[in-house]
């Protein structure tokens, strides 16, 4: 079998950032997906679960309610490494393109107070695996050193 794209990605050179990870071609559509790396693969620590899973219901709740993006926006979830997220967006994008918004997203997540959007029985299946400070930290550490100090190194998927 043919490997996919995202296995043929050095990840011993793969840093924290915002990169697309493909553009598919769905009728007369684009769909742009971008990996959004929050740790350095086989260098740092994963993300727990329960850490991903509050900032997976926090900016799936912010894209969905955006008012540029609400619209765009196909999927946001995390990735089986844990070491970062994928975001499907409707339309042709660059990496460059979408840093504003995740700056906007993961401020919010920082800066949430509050109940988890989501975060019950009724409307999740694993609600109590959830740990908002921790989403708290961890998007401040990926603004800090990556989204408001972002450069071509961390758009651009490392050759």
């Amino acid at each position: 079998m043919e490997k996919i794209a995202s296995f043929t990605i050095d990840h011993i050179k793969l840093q924290p950032g915002v990169y697309v990870s493909r553009k598919d071609a769905v009728g007369e559509y684009t769909i742009t997906s971008f990996d959004l790396r929050m740790t350095s693969p086989n260098e740092e620590p994963v993300m727990n679960t329960a850490e991903m899973h509050a900032i997976e219901h926090l900016a799936a709740t912010f894209l969905r309610n955006h008012a540029d993006y609400k619209e765009k926006t196909i999927y946001f979830g995390p990735m089986g490494c844990r070491t970062g997220f994928y975001l499907l967006l409707n339309g042709d994008y660059s990496s460059k393109d979408i840093v504003p918004l995740m700056v906007e997203m993961y401020e919010f997540i920082r800066d949430f107070e509050g109940e988890i959007p989501g975060a019950s029985a009724k409307d999740c299946g694993n609600y109590l695996d959830m740990n908002l400070n921790m989403a708290k930290y961890l998007a401040k550490k990926y603004l800090d050193t990556v989204l408001y100090v972002i450069d071509d190194s961390r758009l651009v998927y490392p050759q």
